[in-house]
């Protein structure tokens, strides 16, 4: 999942940005409404995390214009404003959840992975295929009951096809999920990522659709 990160509270933007690296997130920052607007067109953001004490105008007015543009994005605001009026009204407008300030990291990644369950096949945090499993709630990947190391990438590869089991990912579609702006993207690196994750599973565990993309079979 690619997130973009509209919060221009600096040292608390690296922290959030920081912890959702660490969880295998690729993670876009702006610190205000204007460049939120023209950042999230749905194509490269899977989730926006909102605050809604922005600099340059309200929170629930970039969701509002979002939703008006018709921007097929899940939404999660950030706030710290009391009342339960601004919770209703941005839940209303179309945020798919709220989190008020101050918040634990496990609670944001929590939440986090409800939406990404709402928008994927699976329906729990384990993920489960041919003696592969996937606990995204711990990040633990294991094969037949044994842990498999994978690097940062490897493992956002893997949770991307698993969350999506039997569609079909492309590799456009594995690059803009993979990568944040600024990153250098050779053409073959998802091609090469895929080449190492398939030494350490079973033959055939991700198939390539030749000229569309990877998929991982449930059965």
């Amino acid at each position: 999942m690619r997130i973009l990160l509209v919060e221009d509270d600096l040292p608390l933007a690296r922290e959030l940005k920081a912890s959702l690296h660490h969880q295998g997130y690729a993670v876009d920052h702006v610190d205000n409404g204007k460049h939120a607007l023209l950042s999230a067109d749905g194509k490269t953001s899977d989730l926006v995390i909102l605050d809604l004490g922005l600099p340059d105008m309200d929170g629930l007015d970039v969701l509002k214009q979002l939703k008006q543009n018709a921007v097929n994005v899940s939404v999660l605001i950030l706030t710290a404003r009391d009342g339960v009026e601004h919770k209703v009204k941005g839940l209303d407008l179309g945020a798919d959840d709220y989190l008020a300030k101050p918040f634990s990291i496990e609670e944001l990644l929590a939440r986090i992975r409800v939406i990404e369950r709402k928008k994927g096949t699976n329906t729990s945090s384990t993920i489960a295929a041919k003696g592969v499993v996937l606990d995204v709630s711990t990040n633990a990947f294991t094969l037949n009951e044994e842990r498999i190391n994978l690097s940062r990438r490897e493992f956002m590869i893997m949770r991307i096809l698993m969350e999506n089991l039997d569609r079909i990912q492309s590799k456009a579609s594995l690059e803009t999920k993979l990568y944040e702006w600024g990153d250098e993207v050779s053409s073959n690196t998802i091609e090469v990522h895929v080449s190492n994750l398939r030494k350490k599973l079973p033959q055939d565990f991700i198939k390539t659709i030749r000229g569309v993309g990877y998929v991982v079979r449930a059965k």
